[in-house]
């Protein structure tokens, strides 16, 4: 497999995981991970992204293309739906991703799915952005796009009020010798009209050109939003207002 790559399970009984790899596709354990099998060999082997659908665990999402970006790494072939815990699955677009970071399932609306895409490493890409769909994934809409160069590497849902989402930007390029991460294009944003419109999010944030940000919430206090850095300084942030502003907690991240 390489490296682990994407991990989800199901919130009822998490015995049932779902376990992503960089090169060896997906792996399902229905006893806690003392027994896995391989349940998507027949499609794509590098992985970036899975989701379980909590309101119908039998529902999963995968995005291919592991999202490490690496040398050696390989392009996946786009966003894959399976409606029987993992024994079948489909292709629901996003053929030109190359690399899936993150999917997120509105959890009052399993047809509304949000999918971060970083896009490819070694070129400029249109493809880029975050992708929308109000329909299970049949018509998608690319409701947050920068520019060629910068992809989205993160996206939350509050659960709470499923409007309200977050999401990272990237600019970020990899050469044979070399790896370029950050630029202007990387941010945090917040939209609360399920992204139709967006705004930035800076307050507290480094004021110099950043790389890749990570992003978390806390589920029972969707207010409190966790972020990783990655700038000159790479740092851990918490804001306890929805991202209004931030406030440094601790600088000994790599």
């Amino acid at each position: 497999g390489g490296r682990i790559t994407a991990i989800d399970a199901v919130a009822k009984d998490p015995r049932i995981m779902y376990v992503g790899s960089a090169g060896g596709g997906i792996w399902k354990s229905t006893t806690g991970g003392t027994l896995f099998k391989p349940i998507f060999d027949k499609y794509c082997q590098s992985i970036g992204a899975i989701t379980v659908d909590q309101n119908n665990p039998d529902v999963i999402w995968c995005g291919t293309g592991e999202s490490n970006m690496r040398n050696t790494v390989s392009i996946g072939t786009g966003l894959y739906k399976s409606l029987d815990g993992g024994d079948n699955w489909e292709k629901v677009g996003l053929d030109s991703s190359e690399h899936i970071s993150r999917v997120a399932i509105n959890p009052k609306n399993s047809n509304e799915v949000y999918v971060a895409v970083p896009g490819p490493l070694w070129s400029n890409s249109k493809n880029r952005g975050l992708y929308k769909t109000t329909d299970g994934g049949k018509t998608w809409d690319k409701i947050l796009y920068i520019d060629e160069k910068t992809g989205v590497a993160e996206v939350l849902v509050n659960p709470k009020e499923p409007n309200i989402i977050y999401a990272s930007t990237w600019e970020f390029r990899r050469t044979p010798f070399s790896f370029s991460s950050g630029g202007k294009g990387s941010a945090v944003y917040k939209s609360i009209d399920g992204g139709k419109t967006w705004k930035k999010l800076a307050n507290g944030l480094p004021t110099t050109d950043f790389g890749r940000v990570a992003l978390a919430l806390a589920p029972s206090q969707p207010d409190n939003l966790f972020a990783i850095v990655e700038a000159k300084k790479t740092s851990l942030y918490l804001s306890t207002d929805g991202g209004d502003k931030w406030t440094e907690q601790g600088s000994n991240n790599n």
